[in-house]
């Protein structure tokens, strides 16, 4: 109680120090009826910090020799008094207080706008990185028509494309049985990767040789659908777990109507429909055995290869392709089982 009393009597001398100096020594006198007591050592420092006087606290702190009182210097001013010492804070002018609250303020409000915008960069991600697997879940419904990224970019670019959709049964077959043997021999017998395949692309990388492709057909189809052109192991990366995804959700059927209805066949020319057209003025329904190795063979490059107008080295794979295709019934049974 004794020590309560002191704090008062040091507060209010705090308070009129501003007024007279004679006063508030007089007050400090006062306030030190208990110097004794380390009690009203720790609360007369307090006081005197929270009002700034620095002669005052210092000669409490002095006179009372309280190491209460020394631990209320340092609670009352935190980091300060460990990095510049109980004289160093004493020091500090009420317009130096102010200039340090203000960049805490600046500090406290750049961490909050950073950590919010990094919040958002993450939530954004996060729906880039998701939104592919809902997708596929959309797709499977049998009446969805979904647009590949190259179809959209025209779009964005103000270009337009030729794309006319048909159902798997309203194309031919001889494009079904070339694209499969050119494109994916093993598509009824893999679950969206050919993992025989990539690991002989894999050790061809690692012992510095030129690499071959390994793409399969759900992954080309995951690939136009959500990713970008172009060969990198980022791209890679997003396009195995999605290769699978799809496969799982999607019928092989599906996945083949999808990859047909979708396949840049053609500056601005996507899907069977429109490249049979564009190519041979005949619908997809009707294209010949030699037309659908034709536009099998251009799938890798269609700028340069333009099935409609064939070089000797396209019509040699052409020809390759048409024979392994006649002779595919055990490899298509997945779709025409």
């Amino acid at each position: 109680m004794a020590a309560i009393r002191c704090a008062g009597r040091a507060i209010s001398s705090g308070r009129a120090a501003s007024e007279s100096t004679e006063a508030s020594k007089a007050s400090v006198s006062e306030a030190l009826c208990r110097k004794r007591s380390s009690n009203a050592g720790l609360v007369s420092v307090m006081a005197a910090v929270w009002h700034a006087n620095r002669w005052q606290a210092t000669e409490i702190y002095q006179y009372t020799g309280s190491f209460g009182a020394g631990l209320a210097l340092e609670a009352f001013t935190g980091y300060e008094i460990a990095k510049h010492g109980i004289s160093g804070i004493l020091d500090i002018s009420p317009e130096q207080h102010v200039d340090e609250e203000e960049s805490v303020m600046r500090t406290r409000r750049d961490r909050l706008l950073s950590n919010r915008l990094t919040r958002r960069f993450l939530s954004i991600a996060v729906v880039v990185l998701v939104l592919p697997y809902l997708l596929i879940l959309v797709y499977a419904i049998p009446f969805t028509r979904p647009v590949s990224t190259l179809m959209l970019s025209e779009l964005i670019l103000f270009r337009g494309y030729d794309r006319r959709w048909v159902s798997l049964d309203d194309i031919s077959p001889n494009l079904v049985r070339s694209v499969m043997m050119s494109e994916d021999g093993q598509f009824c017998f893999h679950g969206g990767v050919d993992w025989a395949q990539m690991r002989g692309v894999v050790e061809d990388a690692l012992d510095g040789e030129a690499t071959r492709g390994a793409s399969t057909i759900p992954m080309q189809t995951v690939k136009n659908l959500f990713l970008w052109n172009g060969r990198s192991f980022i791209r890679k990366g997003l396009e195995l777990p999605l290769a699978i995804g799809g496969d799982f959700v999607w019928s092989k059927r599906r996945i083949m109507e999808i990859y047909l209805n979708i396949a840049e066949w053609g500056p601005g020319i996507y899907g069977a429909e429109a490249a049979a057209q564009y190519h041979f003025k005949v619908p997809a329904a009707k294209l010949s055995a030699r037309q659908a190795a034709l536009l099998a063979v251009a799938l890798p490059n269609p700028i340069t290869r333009v099935a409609g107008k064939p070089g000797r080295g396209m019509q040699r794979l052409a020809a390759v392709v048409e024979r392994r295709a006649r002779s595919s019934a055990d490899y298509i049974k997945c779709i025409y089982g």
